[in-house]
């Protein structure tokens, strides 16, 4: 925080320095803008050796690959937001020049002018993504937890707080525009003229865009991803700069900034139907589990510490093969037992951890730097496997168990494949979808399954040298193939104990 205001007190100290007394202007500016970023640069590389955790070595600054693609994933959601404001504030430009040479007003005046308004409201946008954000935990964990009734009244407070800021910047914006725009500087009479129309005309709907970014931080918080960036993107890309094009043509200079209000005011009705629908409905769908109950015995017939893990495509029979594994083998089998440890230890609920348990979407994997739902369940699984791991032979399905304990020597690591067609018959039995509805939902799962592998293992979710023995479970049946891997464990030990 010291390094960031130094940076900023800088910078506003030399601004005036460098244009009024070195009289450079612009090339003034631009010269205080660097020094002040080489100076907060000389801060924080000096505060790299106060770490008190961390101490870094010459190679930890060998170029990795593999720590580039990780740093490139996560930093892609904040390229695509800047990336959009860039294709904004260019198509917007270049139809202000092209609208604007033929107004009374000129091209100059509408792009200085369109810029400080949007400088502006970027800032108020900032206070008002401020209280979103440090509403967003909140929201997240009490959405986890199946506290309902705050997460709506979190979601309400937020909402109220940044409209009454937003009712204060209206009035503003209505009623002093002139005021507003003297701050940024002075201009003749057709200059103060466009600023009023601006911000009369362009920001007439600016209380409507609270919603769009209120509703994007609710979706974020609770873990729905696409939605969030759908939401996130929508005004931008999706409503201004097609009305941008539409309007600027039908009315020139003018359209420009009727787009503003057309872009808030689509933007408001799907953030708030989409908002309204899912605070209408949160809670509502009650948990029911398609899971086999973790009745197995814990009589154990191995002779040495074992943990089998079971990695499976959906609809393959894996999660059964593994039961079926400790059944034979008198140890526990661990699935919705996990679950329940992870709820008891964290105070989320059974539904919500199954809801995002094994699951991350493509969009997902495009997050930001901050920890997600899903990372935070994800480090709590992995202190649950590795104790239980410590503590018994056991069975634990999916999960990236496989990837979690593959330091030990006591694992054995299995993958459970099949062919579609199976696949879906058992799919069909078992959980009473429809053979069109079944193969959608195999190949739905399978990618959220290997993007969540992907994700948090760096490797391929089928590739089977990850794993020691892989199996198609229709080869021979799920029963045998039990069989088959409890023999071949069976072995392994004879072969372990005449060494």
């Amino acid at each position: 925080m010291i390094s960031m205001v130094a940076g900023a007190v800088l910078n506003t100290i030399l601004d005036p320095i460098f244009i009024f007394v070195f009289k450079m202007g612009m090339s003034g500016a631009a010269i205080a803008t660097v020094i002040s970023q080489v100076v907060t640069f000389i801060l924080n590389i000096s505060y790299l050796k106060k770490f008190k955790t961390i101490k870094l070595e010459k190679e930890d600054f060998k170029l990795s690959i593999k720590v580039v693609k990780k740093i490139s994933v996560l930093g892609i959601s904040s390229l695509v937001s800047f990336a959009s404001a860039v294709v904004v504030i260019s198509v917007q430009n270049n139809l202000l020049v092209k609208y604007g040479e033929t107004s009374r007003f000129g091209a100059d005046i509408p792009i200085t002018v369109l810029g400080i308004v949007m400088k502006l409201t970027q800032i108020l946008n900032s206070i008002t993504l401020g209280i979103a954000t440090g509403a967003q935990p909140i929201i997240g964990y009490n959405y986890g937890a199946e506290k309902y009734d705050r997460v709506k009244s979190t979601t309400k407070l937020v909402l109220k707080i940044n409209f009454v800021i937003a009712i204060i910047s209206f009035i503003l914006f209505q009623t002093m525009p002139d005021k507003l725009i003297s701050i940024f500087g002075s201009g003749d009479e057709l200059y103060t003229e466009f600023a009023c129309l601006t911000f009369r005309i362009y920001l007439l709907l600016y209380i409507c865009s609270i919603v769009q970014l209120v509703a994007g931080i609710f979706f974020q918080s609770i873990g729905k991803s696409i939605k969030s960036t759908f939401i996130s993107l929508s005004r931008q890309i999706l409503i201004l700069i097609p009305a941008m094009f539409i309007l600027g043509e039908m009315f020139g200079v003018d359209g420009i900034l009727y787009a503003g209000p057309v872009g808030d005011g689509v933007a408001f009705v799907l953030s708030t139907i989409m908002l309204v629908i899912e605070l209408k409905n949160i809670g509502n769908i009650k948990y029911q589990s398609n899971s086999l109950i973790d009745d197995t015995s814990t009589d154990n017939k191995l002779s040495e510490h074992l943990i089998i893990t079971i990695s499976r495509e959906y609809g393959s029979g894996g999660r059964y093969i593994g039961r079926l594994i400790a059944d034979k083998l008198g140890i526990k089998f661990y699935d919705k037992d996990l679950v329940a440890k992870i709820s008891e230890e964290t105070g989320l609920t059974e539904e919500y951890i199954e809801n995002n348990d094994e699951k991350r979407n493509t969009l997902s994997t495009l997050g930001g730097t901050e920890l997600t739902n899903s990372d935070e369940l994800f480090i709590r699984e992995s202190q649950v496997i590795e104790d239980l791991a410590n503590k018994e032979s056991c069975v634990i399905v999916g999960r990236c168990a496989d990837f979690i304990l593959k330091d030990r020597s006591d694992v054995i690591k299995i993958f459970v494949y099949s062919n579609m067609e199976d696949k879906i018959k058992r799919v069909t039995q078992f959980y009473g979808i429809s053979e069109e509805k079944a193969e959608k939902e195999i190949k739905k799962m399978d990618k959220l399954r290997a993007n969540h592998y992907k994700y948090y293992t760096e490797r391929n979710w089928k590739d089977y040298s990850n794993y020691d023995f892989c199996i198609n479970s229709d080869m021979l049946g799920v029963e045998k193939v039990a069989d088959i891997i409890c023999d071949m464990i069976e072995k392994r030990e004879s072969v372990l104990q005449k060494v």
